[in-house]
């Protein structure tokens, strides 16, 4: 990048901070792909318009307790670190401002926001992990390397290993976003890891709590005479427990640094939250969100498991409201989900239909470009569909091109049902979770061999078939404003 778009994009962050009421207004500062995400004290205070008509801000939503600025892929980063540094507050955590209680939203929008806090800062990596996975999976598949060959065996450690210690990761981004010690969040993690309690579950079943229910568990050992009930995999790749677990140990560990002496705190307070929370995770919030995760594939199942019309009214669903969860940030929600399924039984077919959303995004913003005058327009439009159709990452789409014209978003989302029903009918199963656009295919390989490419190709012919449609109804119904044309030329 040259030094006058690192100047820019370090005045963007600056203006930003200055624009949204300065510092004194901002509680906390994360990020996604493409947005700023603040908490403020007053949203009133930030100057929307002002913000709006900057150069290099595509979008503003304030929506679920967040007030979002959209600035696109290429310099969010950049923008994000100058932001941080213009504000002085901790960026990914929530800072108490002299003494002020950070703001809260209804129910939905906290937990929006602690499921895209947690999980945002390591999507990259989370995508990069699964997308070595899926192409060591076709390497596999087309008899190019074996899984013993030392290739596969080591760049699997990235890939797999990467999900299987996910929640020390877990720990160390919750623990930033709850305000605990990252390394007690990361040592949580390690406990729900290690390797003897996840070799626990191939010994010797010594009961079962809940028999005869769908939401049997089994317990292998006791903690002072009380069952510990652990799922047949133990916690490795699992991601509810362990954000959990990290939030009441961010509650336990600020209220042992306010009883402690200042002589034994730097010592003691770290004992007490691990010797109190460990425990804890395994006999309460363990068991606790392995139920209520049950509880949530039991519903989806019985949705999927309606004879004949489950699986393509799950897929006329997701893909109708997807794009709009976007807006929102609703999507996460249905992305922690996805993980669960991924780690508990190898595959989800819940999110599986989501990969038409963006191409139909995509599609639409082509048939904006090849019918539009506006060259505004158009050097707006081009890098959003590049950036959506290759990779998956809607949101410049989205905020800069479709949405504000309202017909072209809702023509896309229109667009996205067919080819949710094809996916969700056909019983498309998704493997791994390798980000979207191109990236995304691998995920759709089975590893087992048993279906091969099959599920890939049914993704691919929906993908056509939405796309074709988006495109189609977006060219045929998108106007052009004429005065906004000739202003801009």
């Amino acid at each position: 990048m040259s030094e006058s778009k690192e100047l820019a994009n370090r005045k963007l962050g600056e203006d930003v901070v200055g624009l949204v009421g300065g510092k004194e207004n901002i509680l906390s500062i994360s990020h996604c792909m493409t947005r700023l995400r603040f908490k403020l004290r007053d949203d009133a205070k930030a100057d929307t318009k002002a913000i709006e008509s900057h150069k290099g801000v595509i979008q503003v939503i304030n929506a679920n307790g967040q007030y979002q600025v959209v600035v696109g892929i290429n310099v969010i980063e950049d923008v994000y670190d100058a932001a941080v540094a213009a504000s002085g507050v901790e960026g990914l955590g929530e800072v108490n401002l002299d003494g002020e209680p950070v703001k809260k939203g209804n129910v939905v929008s906290a937990l929006i926001d602690t499921i895209s806090g947690v999980i945002q800062p390591i999507l990259a990596v989370l995508c990069a992990a699964g997308m070595i996975k899926g192409v060591l999976s076709i390497l596999v598949a087309l008899g190019w390397i074996t899984a013993t060959d030392g290739l596969y065996q080591i760049l699997y450690a990235a890939g797999d290993g990467f999900f299987y210690f996910l929640p020390i990761i877990l720990g160390y981004t919750a623990a930033k976003k709850f305000g605990c010690s990252e390394f007690v969040g990361m040592t949580l993690g390690i406990a729900l890891t290690y390797p003897a309690m996840v070799n626990i579950t191939s010994g010797d079943v010594l009961g079962t709590v809940l028999a005869g229910t769908p939401f049997a568990m089994n317990y292998y050992t006791t903690f002072l005479g009380i069952p510990v009930i652990m799922p047949s995999s133990g916690y490795t790749s699992s991601v509810i427990p362990i954000i959990i677990s990290v939030w009441f140990a961010a509650k336990l560990e600020k209220w042992c640094r306010k009883h402690f002496s200042e002589y034994v705190k730097f010592f003691f307070v770290p004992t007490c939250v691990l010797v109190v929370m460990v425990p804890a995770t395994y006999l309460i919030i363990g068991p606790i969100a392995t139920l209520i995760t049950n509880l949530m594939s039991l519903l989806f199942n019985s949705l999927y498991s309606l004879p004949v019309i489950g699986g393509a009214l799950g897929g006329i669903v997701l893909t109708a409201i997807w794009q709009p969860m976007v807006i929102f940030g609703f999507h996460w929600s249905v992305i922690a989900l996805m993980l669960v399924n991924i780690a508990s039984q190898g595959w989800d077919i819940v999110m599986a239909p989501y990969m038409v959303c963006s191409y139909a995004q995509s599609l639409a913003v082509l048939a904006i470009l090849l019918k539009t005058k506006d060259v505004k327009l158009k050097q707006l439009a081009w890098p959003a569909f590049i950036s959506g159709f290759f990779f998956g990452i809607t949101e410049p789409c989205i905020y800069g091109v479709t949405l504000p014209r309202k017909k072209p978003f809702i023509m896309s989302c229109i667009a996205s049902v067919p080819g949710g029903l094809i996916i969700g009918a056909l019983g498309t199963k998704m493997f791994a979770f390798t980000g979207g656009g191109f990236c995304a295919f691998p995920g759709f390989i089975d590893p087992s061999g048993a279906m091969g490419a099959n599920y890939l190709i049914y993704v691919i012919i929906a993908i056509v078939v939405s796309s074709v449609i988006s495109f189609l109804l977006t060219y045929a119904t998108y106007k052009e404003d004429v005065p906004a044309v000739e202003a801009a030329k």
